[in-house]
């Protein structure tokens, strides 16, 4: 079969939760930023909020998973590499996945008292996201839970930035990077985390190596990837490179930087209630407008909308009626 665009990433079961910056403290995470943790470290926060009788909303999430759950909705058609074990929270994600309409090989095909993975997810008042993910099984994706077949007959491979956080990731990464025959395929990335970029640049300079065709990331991220101290520097780093880059910038827009040119398009002008999943709308709505013959400005323009909608809402997905009346925007056009 052929797809529109494969991803590789995280399969996180995520909770949502209205905190503020005390509770964040209390609980030892820094705002706006990305910790991994353990079952045992998740209990006895789960067991605070619940005591707290917190406002929270659960779902199917991961980065990747959002970026196709978007693309398909639009009418992409999606395959996820991913690995969720054969428990409740496996089944409600694979039933998810299925009625986006996104392709999955199925459960693990290797036996694990690993637990699907869990993401909680602590959003401030200033709508800004602080993620604490226990990956689970998730971390020990390997050979037998990835499609080969359906990664080479897509048109692009997205990768999950955060899949370098564990070594069995990174070696199905690299695996699937370089089982890759098709030319045709283009290979794009999400830097996922700036705090990510600096802990495993060895790993992310590995995955570019491959010949990476697109970038997507925030102002932070970017600077980071350039090892440089400011975005303007950043900038003309990527004006050099090989790849486009998409870079969101919050409530600024974002800029698309392709063959030395710097495309900048406004953001739409909301009220922000959560910032979580935008970047991942951006990638997965971008990656659309692009697969349907967009050019850069006008995939950049749509993709700043389709976020807009999800800074709007708590949770960082759609409806699918909401998923549909941001179509008809592209539509428009």
């Amino acid at each position: 079969m052929k797809y529109d665009i494969s991803a590789l990433g995280n399969a996180l079961v995520d909770t949502q939760y209205m905190v503020d910056h005390e509770f964040l403290g209390d609980i030892g995470l820094e705002p706006d930023s990305m910790t991994l943790a353990s079952a045992e470290e998740h209990s006895p926060i789960i067991e605070k909020l619940e005591n707290m009788g917190v406002e929270s909303v659960s779902d199917c999430g991961g980065s990747a998973t959002n970026s196709l759950v978007a693309a398909s909705y639009y009418g992409s058609n999606c395959h996820h590499v991913c690995r969720v074990a054969d428990d409740d929270d496996g089944k409600k994600y694979l039933d998810s996945l299925q009625k986006a309409g996104v392709k999955h090989i199925g459960f693990s095909k290797e036996g694990s008292e690993l637990p699907t993975g869990k993401c909680l997810i602590f959003v401030t008042p200033d709508a800004k996201r602080t993620m604490s993910s226990m990956l689970g099984i998730s971390a020990h994706l390997g050979s037998k839970d990835i499609n080969y077949d359906a990664v080479d007959n897509s048109k692009i491979f997205y990768i999950e930035g955060y899949m370098v956080t564990s070594d069995e990731n990174f070696s199905a990464v690299t695996s699937v990077l370089e089982n890759i025959n098709s030319e045709n395929t283009l290979k794009a990335l999400s830097l996922s985390d700036a705090g990510i970029v600096n802990g495993f640049k060895d790993k992310f300079k590995q995955i570019e190596s491959y010949g990476i065709d697109m970038i997507f990331c925030n102002d932070d991220e970017a600077i980071a990837f350039a090892e440089t101290s400011n975005l303007e520097e950043a900038i003309n780093f990527y004006k050099e490179q090989s790849y486009m880059i998409a870079i969101t910038k919050g409530s600024e827009g974002s800029i698309v930087i392709n063959n030395g040119e710097e495309i900048f398009s406004p953001a739409e002008e909301i009220t922000p209630v959560d910032t979580n999943g935008a970047g991942d709308m951006y990638a997965g709505s971008f990656m659309h407008a692009y697969l349907n013959g967009l050019d850069l400005s006008e995939c950049a323009r749509f993709s700043n909308y389709a976020s807009s909608k999800v800074v709007e809402t708590f949770g960082p997905r759609l409806t699918a009626e909401g998923y549909e009346n941001v179509l008809n925007k592209l539509k428009k056009s």
